[in-house]
């Protein structure tokens, strides 16, 4: 009897045991299902099954390097085509401007000047507001300031007001257009990171093609003022490609205002005082500084400083061409439209080359190479500035177009794909807004010296050759600087000691902020794991 309640108890200790290991058996099987859905949906971009328990997100789109990436692109294409392009194709009006206010080739020189310098200048202004409203609210926001810009300056009276109406506001338009429209495009694709910004730097061909045309058929029809307004309306547009710009991640809740972030100082809660409000405005203002605008990379990343150095004096020069071509060639008698049709020219070569090119240079063996074939390509452009020494006429000007069109190719397509391989992805909005304030100092100033020096010598060759001079230095600098940086990284990695100013250690691949990789290993490397009895699992 006492044997048998044994047995019993025993039958009914095991049988308790089985049917505690079965939840635990099941558990592990859901848990290898929501896992291997996990890897499916990083690695597909959300086109797998999603996994128990958790729910769509409203609002929430396809992974990078597909789907909607590619209506991201074209709105892109569009942006840059808009605002990019613009400030060159001033040249058209620049007669009429200079007859309308009676104003120097200096004087007028300063409406491209600061529409362009702003554009780059804003870049820490574009980047609060990229963080606060996200990049398709700022796409917009863009979109109208600048159409509002150049509408209004349809009516401007001065010289003065032309350069805040057309300067000033259209410029911080093209800003907060065209920056977030570059770093969403970053987000989208990954894998082919390359080709999308060789792809998006057709943007500028573009427009290099159609504006000139549509500017000098309003400058025919309407006159510069009828122009200027007609052109507010087109610029619009940006209005709609930033609405298409849907966000990666959903928007979450939105915080507190921007003045309100950290903790309050003792003096505004005892009475707020004027003295506690002006430390929370510098603090506020001091970190604000400090997060959209790279210093640290700046001083610690020593090869973002070389490029960084090398893009603003190559800027001194690198515009100023685009602006005084149709001057100089109608200043030897060359007529309006055929002058126009150098500028377009100039468009259709980018249009041709950019593609390829993006496609060329997005194979592996140029990994690492993008920043010596930038620098060569910015010495040929450099050094084509002075075909337009040898004279006006419209073939040594053509030469000189399609010379500066190739090199121009080459150079807009791998400009943000070296600053990308440079920093990592997730600094690079704010990499990019401190490289675009530097720029911005040197595009200021490049076209009002280049006046001066029309105005004192009276020949427009010699900016050209100055031109030449500012660039191809600037290409020598940028050889000489990564060979010598890669050189001392190859030393010191052979020590064994990392570089005491080289970038912090990334992964091979910059992945989009809040965008999981992870591994799948194949059927190959299971096997040579069971061989080896080690198991391999990267995830990231």
């Amino acid at each position: 009897m006492t044997r048998r309640n044994g047995n019993r108890g025993a039958s009914e200790c095991c049988l308790r045991m089985e049917t505690t290991r079965v939840p635990e058996q099941a558990n592990g099987v859901d848990q290898e299902r929501a896992g291997e859905a996990n890897v499916c949906d990083s690695e597909e971009g959300g086109k797998g099954r999603e996994p128990r328990g958790s729910t769509a997100v409203p609002g929430a789109v396809e992974a990078p390097d597909g789907g909607w990436g590619w209506v991201v692109l074209v709105a892109t294409i569009m942006v840059l085509a808009l605002t990019l392009a613009f400030p060159s194709c001033v040249g058209i009006f620049y007669t009429d401007l200079q007859n309308e206010f009676h104003a120097t080739n200096s004087e007028t020189s300063w409406v491209p000047s600061i529409m362009t310098s702003v554009l780059h200048a804003g870049g820490p202004f574009c980047s609060v507001l990229v963080e606060r409203f996200g990049c398709r609210a700022t796409v917009m926001l863009g979109g109208v300031l600048s159409g509002a810009g150049m509408a209004a300056s349809s009516f401007t009276h001065s010289i003065t007001q032309l350069y805040i109406t057309a300067g000033v506001i259209t410029g911080l338009g093209f800003c907060f257009s065209f920056q977030p429209a570059v770093t969403i495009l970053g987000h989208y694709f990954v894998r082919r990171r390359t080709f999308a910004n060789a792809m998006s730097s057709t943007g500028t061909a573009l427009g290099l093609c159609t504006l000139p045309f549509l500017g000098n058929y309003l400058h025919t029809e309407l006159g510069w003022r009828g122009s200027f307004l007609v052109l507010g309306a087109v610029l619009l547009n940006c209005c709609v490609c930033g609405a298409v710009m849907r966000p990666l991640k959903p928007p979450g809740r939105r915080g507190p205002p921007l003045m309100n972030h950290g903790p309050p100082q003792p003096e505004e809660e005892n009475g707020r005082k004027l003295k506690g409000r002006l430390r929370t405005v510098l603090s506020f203002l001091v970190a604000a500084v400090g997060k959209h605008m790279a210093f640290d990379q700046f001083c610690r990343n020593s090869h973002y400083r070389a490029y960084a150095i090398g893009i603003t004096w190559m800027m001194l020069g690198f515009v100023v061409p685009l602006v005084y071509l149709v001057p100089y060639a109608t200043a030897h008698g060359m007529e309006q439209g055929r002058a126009a049709l150098l500028l377009s020219i100039l468009g259709i070569v980018n249009i041709v080359v950019r593609p390829p090119v993006g496609v060329l240079f997005n194979f592996p063996w140029f990994k690492g190479r993008h920043i010596y074939v930038f620098a060569a390509a910015l010495l040929v452009n450099g050094l084509s500035n002075s075909i337009c020494c040898i004279g006006p006429g419209f073939p040594v000007l053509l030469t000189y177009v399609l010379t500066y069109g190739l090199s121009m190719s080459v150079v807009g397509s791998l400009m943000f794909t070296v600053l990308m391989d440079t920093v990592e992805m997730s600094r690079f909005p704010s990499s990019l807004g401190l490289l675009a304030v530097m720029e911005s100092v040197t595009l200021l100033v490049g076209p009002p010296l280049a006046g001066i020096l029309i105005d004192r010598t009276g020949q427009y060759f010699q900016v050209f050759l100055a031109c030449s001079v500012v660039v191809a230095s600037s290409a020598v600098f940028l050889m000489v600087s990564f060979y010598w940086l890669g050189k001392r990284d190859q030393r010191a990695s052979k020590q064994g000691q990392p570089s005491a100013a080289a970038e912090p250690a990334r992964p091979a691949a910059d992945v989009a902020p809040q965008c999981q990789y992870s591994s799948v290993p194949t059927e190959g490397d299971k096997d040579k794991a069971s061989d080896s009895g080690t198991e391999y699992i990267t995830s990231l």
